[in-house]
Order: structure tokens, then sequence, then C-alpha cells
């Protein structure tokens, strides 16, 4: 985006970024930029806090008033840390979903048992969808949540399925239900009343304690070796995150 602002400053857009890489921003030299020391995926800071939300937003917003760039200001406070987290209180889910199947169960079971998971998790995803007026970040498939698990855990085996949609390439679907996927687990657990999970406690209890996540560990090398040049791609680079890869690979 740092890069995109240059052009439209030359045809005459005034432009201002949130920064959360500094060094990136720095090297980019941007027309105004606002750096702010929070999690990277969480430019807001802190989730549910619209009065500092505001305050980053306005932030970002004032440097539109300056003319002369490139402009690199910081944000001057930390995102706010609950009590629980200060004093090391660890977060723990809303729901007990039990151990994960493992990577060896036959598609069938591992789809059963992510449905399950998701069963759970449901009256907690929709208190989150309440509290949020309704806005999710689920749904970009259009496949129903119901049907996330089989749709996913079919390609675990041949013959893949058909592509419900025509619009895109049956990889495509498959990515978006993914990411679907992922965000209807991540938005359930956050909706937890309480200490308010930081990113790096959601992935971590996502990609340790789901089944979900053995789906997605699975179905990683199956993508690689299908011997389609795109599936192959969205395997290698979009299901897991390199950190959790890493993370794992450490761990064994």
């Amino acid at each position: 985006m740092g890069a995109l602002a240059h052009y439209l400053e030359e045809a005459g857009l005034a432009t201002t970024q949130i920064s959360l890489v500094r060094p990136h921003t720095e090297r980019i030299r941007p027309p105004r930029a606002f750096w702010v020391p929070f999690e990277l995926g969480r430019p807001f800071g802190a989730p549910g806090d619209a009065a500092f939300q505001r305050r980053v937003i306005v932030g970002a917003l004032g440097l539109l008033e300056r003319k002369g760039g490139p402009v690199l200001e910081d944000f001057p406070e930390d995102a706010p840390v609950s009590a629980d987290a200060r004093d090391g209180s660890g977060w723990v889910c809303p729901v007990a979903l039990g151990a994960p199947a493992g990577a060896d169960a036959p598609p069938g079971s591992l789809a059963e048992a992510v449905a399950a998971e998701m069963h759970q998790l449901r009256p907690w995803y929709d208190i989150g969808l309440k509290a949020r007026n309704g806005r999710t970040t689920v749904g970009l498939s259009r496949i129903e949540i119901a049907d996330l698990a089989g749709f996913i855990t079919e390609f675990l085996d041949r013959p893949w399925p058909e592509n419900p949609r025509e619009d895109v390439q049956l990889v495509d679907t498959l990515k978006y239900a993914t990411e679907d996927l992922k965000s209807f687990y991540f938005e359930a657990a956050a909706a937890q009343p309480g200490r308010q999970a930081g990113s790096a406690e959601l992935d971590n209890w996502f990609w340790d304690e789901t089944t979900a996540a053995t789906v997605l560990f699975s179905l990683r090398p199956i993508l690689m070796e299908s011997g389609d040049e795109y599936a192959a791609k969205i395997g290698d680079r979009a299901l897991i995150p390199a950190a959790q890869r890493e993370r794992k690979a450490a761990a064994q």
C-alpha cells in the first residue's frame, strides 16, 4: 500500500496509512504513514475497544493535514493489556473440544470430528456475531457453515468434489472454504467473555488443539503433490501460516 500511495498522490489523491512494520515503511517512504506497535493483523490494537481504536484512526487521518512528506509518525500508546494477561493467566477456549483426531483417521471420520467441533463452537460464534451487529469474516466461499467440514475433507481423497461455484476455480473455492473454516473457529473462540485472547494464543489454540487444523495439515501435502500447479501453490503458501509450520517442525 505504501508503494501504491505514491501513484495515488501523483494523481492528486491525498493518502495516509497505518504501518505495522516500521522498517518496511521507512524503506518505501510513503507520503504519510502512522506506525502502530501492535501485533500483525491487528492494526487498530485490541479488539472490542472502540475508544482506543478511534484514537488510532483519528491519528492516521490527522496526517492528511500534513502537506509535506514523507511523514512517518508513531502512535504513542501500546495496545491495552488485561489484568489477566499481565499476571500471566492463560487464555482458555470457551469450549472443551477434547483431543483432536489423528491425521491417520479416514476422511469421513475427520469430517464428522470437525463437524462436531463446529457444532460445539456454534453458540459462541453466534454470540460473537450478535455482539458485532452481524459482521463476520465468514462467507467468502459462499458455502454454508454446516457444509464446510464435508466439503474440505473431500479433498483428502480422490476424486475431488464438484465445484459448487461457477465463477471461480475449484481450488479457489477450496481456499475460500479453508479461510471460512479458520475464521469461524477464531471468531467463536474470541467471543469468550473476560480477557480477549491475543492473536498468538488464538493461532496456537487452533493449530494445536483442533481437528480442523489436523485436516489442513493433512491437506497441504495432498495439494502440493496433486500435479496441479495452482493447487500446489495454494497448499504451499496459503493453507497454513509459515510460522505455524515452523513451530510444528521444531516441536517434532
